[in-house]
């Protein structure tokens, strides 16, 4: 027989690590001959064939071969079983498929069968994904195939042999020699096989039978054994010549339970130790009532690496009268006569190893040594007066535990080098010179075909040498084939079948694993330019037509519906994306592919698929149901409405009155009048058609299904999440949807008309700076579309609407940008210019960041902690883009108070900024370099540059104030105490921070003679950095009001106090980090503990002095003391305590290298710094908790400044710069405790605990805080009219 190559002895269903060694115990009490072992006839040799011997009154029957019977339920109570009932009643599945199970009787499915194999369903294959289903059948679970079975019983290149000895032919009138029954007993069972290669033994027992051995106490499966009536009624997999009923399956299939029985339950037991090794592994085939339990390698009493390295010593230094093989012979039956006399001649004197005798044949060395010493032969000499070297033989008499000890052992040791010895001369070829060996003290057979003839391995069973040479030479299958449960070396066309078909109906939750492995096998012929066997392209052909994929066709269909970082939807694919927003995208693309004439009807086939998948992949009813609903056909939308005969533009009531007129005219194309229906339906987007199609009845207008008072939603335009969010935010501040809503449906074309001079435009700045007659044109156009907007929120009955693209444009494309494009392609445009907007148009446009222009310059952040553009400090969304290098508009942050002259609230004294006189005035800039033409790329996005979410709102919050300019007043400014909608944006979202740089201490003023900066500066958001660690949002307030930042190579203490809070305060958390190592910018998925309340007190201009020093001491020593903890945990080499734990684990257990260094002390040493570790880090957090609460109890009084939380933005993404945002806004001011969750076209009400959730370990994190003064009611969420009002003024 052949010897198939190993493989890792290994499976999905569990390891098995090999037993400890009999104990000390078990050996101590040899099992009495009377009850155990009897003589055997010489025609049956070997262990396996050991005849048994009951006793008298033995509580056990004889083991054998039993028939066929009916299963107990009462000697099975204590064990572990798979569910009782047939695994064909699955009852009624939810999926859509109604297909019974044939009983009792396994059936084939309704696709034709390329091999051999029962027990599959139709139902279940195709509901593959269906967790309830799988459980209700209770599969066994993934299985393996004979000849993987033979790696898993033992190593497949080492051969186990059946023993049997007798005691030897030796005269001796010993009183306590072995009688033949306890020399039987030194075998450890009469199914152990011996291993040469181990120098032990392993358990291997088979047997028909439905009735499984009794089950360890508690067991429990990770999948459930198989069906037990099943097997019962099943006739053997394979058998001698053909079957009465045909062949039902090809091979067996077989399913491992490690350590499942007990073997001191057996009848006869297995008994070899006290710790567990007794446990069996059973392997169970689910298609018969065939069972195998094995065990481990018993280990024999010499281990092998001694054996080994005793044989090696005698082949290195063979006698001088002797071959080197003769040596090892002799040098071993001297080990063996050694033994033989002092058990069987009760040979108790010394034995001199330095005599002649003993040299030539054993020699003494550290081995011989250890050989002897584990025998029980100690070396120690004659006697006081002798100094001579000798064996001192242990004691081996009966009546003594010791004696039976030694006794039970040096039996044991007889029969294993007796065995030994005898393998290893049927395996040498040389001659040995002229020794002659011993007369064989053991009988022993090579079981190799015995085993693998009765679990189905057999060559004769199972063919080799089958494999194409396209897979021979394949690499990377490994995985494939072990997945499978085959070896490579058994391949065949029909078993690569029946092995994937058996995975499939035994696991069917990895289905998709394994036709992936199946198809790689088939597709590396096919690259190998090989044509596969006809069996495996029907087989692939069959399972694609049940809708199976591979892994990489679950990407593609991934891709397909446009999810992916480069992809329309802009976000990845996870357990974060619920099942509708999956759905909307599959709608939405399906109604996009009728764009594309050629190529439609084939992208909609893709998507269909791409949406099965996803349904299967995620196990989701409602994907599955709507897949199943709503999938079509080709018909194109023209063919749709021409089959119907109706208009395009047909109301839905007519539409459905048509169709049922139709199909009662023509009852022959009821099919293609509901097909066109559904095309329709999935065109219009219409949920009413739908459920008339579902139904059967019409259930009327369903956009009243959505209450009322709800807020609507709006339709993604493309990738506008973000914009979305941002219109919903707007739509929520009561003074800001008033001031616009008079301007809906303004004629914007009015001011080219109006007679307004240059020096109208002077007087009116925004941002700091003048605006030019565009801006403002596209800024009322811009509030004219958002007015509307705002109308259609407040009316509209359905569930969503649909921002105009104008609206999206102009908020998405700054008019910088616009400028630029048209200077590309038509030149200077400067017709709504004048030479004072062109000239005076001062200052220049500020770079990205709202914070103030400042000499402080740092590679990663600026002064007021926003990252530079650069390095990704902005969190770009839904499409990746380059970044823009121009904002949309100054932002208001970077604009010194003085210069903004429509505040009135704000007219302050110019700021004075504190410098060196000794400075020079930096140089005037070049000019910089012509832009890169952008490519535009329309199925990202339809126009515009990609901006963030701040930059976008920067520009909506400049044209909203741009559009509100009132150009009829005599003056620019206007009274403190007068506010017009001019200066609705300052009034609500600016307030104003006073920024201080002063040095670290005194003695570094002195040394770089610095001075302070002090400047004061309006903002709109306040950035805050996000931590790793996990702080509270005071934690990253606090970081940005007092930071130490470097300028001119000096760190600097920069310090920022507020002013002058407005009504609403926007809270951007800053979760893009740079790292220094990769040079890449990354999102910080930390969670940012927030409440419904924030305190501002310690933030003011104006706070407790007293308190703010006492604070800045307290937060100095958390800052170190949390800077201790990061270098502990996430610095370099970090974190440090597992780190040395790892290390003190393997010097403990690794005997692979020798490291003399690596002592018991050493290990010690490295686990007590694990200690230290571990305990500073208690400690130093326990300190970081300690001062944390301090800081609190500082301030917990002051509460004048409160604000509560309105709103919160959310970034889902793992990458900075794409993603998809929603939104929550808090239904003020009737229900506090409720939240709205806007996600683009859906909104639904939840709770405040979601809004406030950690979300650690999640990709969804809060990305803007908004907070509202308490007592200003800014916020008004829900604005919708109500039909009844109207009724009751006209009543």
């Amino acid at each position: 027989m052949t010897n198939n190559s190993p493989v890792p002895n290994r499976h999905p269903s569990g390891a098995r690590s090999p037993p400890p060694a009999a104990s000390r115990d078990v050996l101590s009490t040899p099992i009495a001959p009377t009850s155990f072992y009897a003589n055997t006839s010489p025609s049956r040799l070997g262990s396996s064939h050991t005849s048994y011997v009951p006793p008298e009154a033995s509580p056990f029957r004889e083991p054998e071969l039993v028939s066929e019977e009916p299963v107990d339920p009462h000697s099975l109570q204590d064990t572990v079983m798979s569910t009782t009932q047939d695994w064909g009643d699955v009852g009624d599945s939810p999926w859509g498929f109604n297909s019974e199970w044939a009983g009792k009787v396994w059936e084939a499915p309704s696709a034709q069968s390329v091999v051999e194999i029962d027990g599959r369903s139709d139902e279940e294959e195709l509901n593959w994904c269906d967790p309830s289903l799988r459980e209700k059948c209770a599969r066994p679970g993934p299985g393996v195939l004979p000849p993987v079975l033979s790696h898993l019983l033992h190593d497949s290149v080492h051969t186990l042999y059946s023993v049997s000895v007798k005691p030897p032919d030796i005269h001796s009138n010993a009183e306590w020699a072995p009688s033949a029954d306890e020399v039987r007993t030194a075998v450890p069972h009469p199914n152990a096989y011996y291993c040469k290669e181990h120098n032990g033994w392993v358990f291997l027992l088979w047997r028909f039978s439905s009735v499984l051995p009794p089950l360890v106490a508690n067991y429990a499966p990770e999948h459930p054994l198989p069906d037990m009536e099943r097997r019962k009624k099943a006739q053997p997999c394979v058998v001698e010549g053909e079957q009465t009923s045909g062949q039902v399956n090809m091979t067996h299939h077989w399913h491992r339970y490690p350590r499942a029985v007990d073997g001191k339950a057996l009848n006869p037991p297995f008994m070899q130790s006290s710790d567990g090794s007794d446990l069996l592994d059973l392997y169970v085939c689910c298609q018969c009532s065939l069972y195998c339990l094995a065990s481990g390698v018993v280990k024999g009493v010499l281990p092998r690496e001694l054996v080994d390295e005793f044989t090696r010593d005698k082949k290195a230094h063979p006698s001088p009268d002797k071959t080197p093989k003769a040596s090892i012979i002799a040098g071993w039956e001297t080990v063996l006569t050694i033994l033989e006399n002092r058990l069987f001649k009760n040979e108790v004197r010394f034995l001199p190893v330095t005599r002649p005798k003993f040299q030539s044949k054993v020699g003494w060395n550290e081995t011989v040594r250890r050989v002897f010493e584990i025998l029980g032969f100690r070396a120690d000499v004659f006697s006081e007066s002798n100094s001579e070297l000798a064996l001192h033989p242990p004691d081996t008499h009966p009546t003594t535990p010791e004696g039976k000890f030694n006794r039970a052992k040096l039996l044991r040791a007889w029969v294993e080098i007796a065995a030994w010895l005898e393998i290893y001369k049927k395996l040498i070829k040389d001659s040995l010179g002229g020794y002659i060996p011993f007369e064989p003290r053991a009988q022993v057979d090579n079981a190799r075909e015995m085993i693998q003839s009765a679990i189905g391995a057999h060559v004769n069973q199972i063919p080799r040498g089958l494999l194409p040479i396209s897979l021979e030479r394949a690499t990377g299958l490994d995985e494939a084939w072990h997945s499978l449960g085959m070896t490579p070396s058994s391949y065949s066309p029909k078993l690569l079948c029946f092995a994937y078909l058996a995975q499939c109906r035994c696991d069917p939750a990895n289905t998709m694993v394994y036709f992936t492995h199946l198809f790689n096998i088939v597709n590396t012929m096919i690259i190998s330019n090989e044509t596969p066997p006809q069996e495996l392209q029907t087989l692939i052909v069959e399972e694609r037509t049940r809708y199976r994929y591979t892994l990489d066709d679950l990407k593609e269909h991934v891709s397909v519906l446009g999810f992916g970082r480069d992809n329309d939807l802009g976000v990845d694919l996870d357990d974060d994306v619920d099942d509708e927003f999956i759905l909307q995208a599959w709608r939405t693309a399906r109604r996009r592919a009728w764009r594309d004439v050629s190529k439609g009807a084939e992208r909609r086939k893709d998507l269909d698929e791409a949406m099965r998948a996803l349904a299967d992949q995620r196990a989701s009813r409602v994907l599955r149901q709507a897949w199943e609903e709503e999938r079509g056909s080709g018909m194109t939308p023209d063919v749709a409405y021409n089959t119907l005969e109706v208009p395009r533009d047909v109301d839905e009531s007519m539409l459905i009155t048509v169709f049922l007129m139709r199909v009662e005219d023509q009852p022959s194309q009821a099919d293609r009048m509901r097909e066109a229906m559904s095309v329709i339906a999935e065109v219009t987007d219409s949920e009413r058609l739908r459920r008339f199609l579902s139904t059967g009845r019409d259930p009327g207008d369903t956009s009243s299904t959505t209450a009322p008072d709800m807020p609507r939603g709006l339709n993604q335009l493309g990738n506008t999440c973000y914009l979305n969010s941002l219109l919903q935010y707007f739509y929520t501040i009561r003074d800001l949807r008033e001031a616009v809503a008079p301007l809906a449906h303004a004629d914007t074309k009015s001011f080219d008309d109006s007679k307004f001079t240059d020096d109208d435009l002077k007087r009116h700045r925004v941002g700091g700076r003048l605006v030019t007659r565009r801006e403002i044109q596209r800024s009322k156009k811009f509030v004219s579309q958002l007015a509307e907007l705002f109308f259609n929120l407040e009316y509209c009955e359905d569930p969503a609407v649909t921002p105009s693209l104008d609206l999206a444009k102009l908020a998405l494309v700054t008019s910088q940008d616009e400028e630029e494009d048209d200077q590309r392609t038509n030149g200077t445009d400067s017709s709504n210019d004048t030479d004072a907007t062109l000239v005076e148009d001062v200052p220049m446009r500020a770079p990205q960041e709202r914070s103030s222009p400042s000499p402080v310059k740092s590679p990663a952040d600026s002064v007021l902690g926003k990252r530079h553009r650069e390095f990704g400090s902005s969190m770009d969304v839904d499409s990746p883009s380059e970044p823009a290098s121009v904002p949309p508009s100054p932002p208001r942050d970077s604009i010194p108070a003085s210069q903004v002259a429509s505040s009135s609230k704000l007219k302050e004294p110019e700021d004075v900024e504190m410098q060196d006189v000794s400075r020079a005035p930096s140089a005037k800039a070049p000019p910089l370099p012509p832009r890169k033409p952008r490519q535009v790329d329309d199925s990202v996005m339809m126009f515009g540059r990609q901006h963030d979410v701040s930059e976008c709102m920067d520009n909506c919050m400049f044209q909203i104030e741009t559009a509100l300019l009132d150009f009829q007043q005599e003056k620019a400014a206007v009274e403190d105490d007068k506010t017009t909608a001019e200066d609705l944006i300052l009034r609500l979202f600016y307030g104003k921070k006073r920024q201080r740089l002063t040095a670290l201490s005194a003695a570094d003023d002195a040394r770089h003679q610095s001075s302070i900066h002090e400047k004061e500066d309006l903002f709109s958001h306040l950035h805050v950095n996000v931590s790793e660690e996990g702080y509270d949002l005071y934690d990253s307030l606090g970081r940005y009001f007092d930071d130490v930042v470097e300028l001119d190579g000096q760190k600097k203490r920069m310090e920022v106090s507020l002013v002058d809070l407005p009504p609403l305060l926007q809270i951007q958390l800053q979760r893009v980090q740079f790292n220094r190592e990769t040079q890449q910018a990354y999102k910080s998925q930390a969670y940012v503990k927030f409440g419904e309340t924030v305190y501002m007190d310690r933030f003011l201009e104006s706070a407790d002095p007293e308190k703010k020093a006492r604070a800045k001491a307290i937060q100095a020593d958390l800052n170190a003391s949390r800077d201790h903890i990061q270098r502990l945990t996430e610095g370099n080499h970090a974190p440090f305590a597992p780190a040395l734990g790892n290390v003190a684990d393997f010097l403990g257990k690794q005997d692979i290298v020798d490291l003399p260094e690596a002592d018991g002390e050493l290990v010690v040493t490295v686990r007590s710094e694990q200690d230290l570790v571990v305990s500073e880090l208690e400690k130093e957090r326990a300190n970081a908790v300690q001062l944390k609460s301090q800081l609190e109890d500082v301030w917990k009084d002051n509460r004048d400044a409160a604000y509560e939380l309105t709103s919160v933005f959310i970034h889902r993404g793992s990458s900075p710069s794409w993603g998809h945002y929603f939104f929550y806004s808090r239904n003020l001011p009737d229900h506090p405790d409720s939240w709205f969750k806007y996600n683009d076209s859906s909104v639904t009400v939840v709770s405040k605990d979601e809004v406030l959730a950690d979300t650690t370990g999640s990709t969804a994190n809060p990305y803007m805080l908004v907070f509202t003064r308490k007592g200003y009611e800014a916020i008004q969420t829900v604005k919708r009219f109500d039909p009844q009002t109207l009724q009751d003024m006209q009543e």
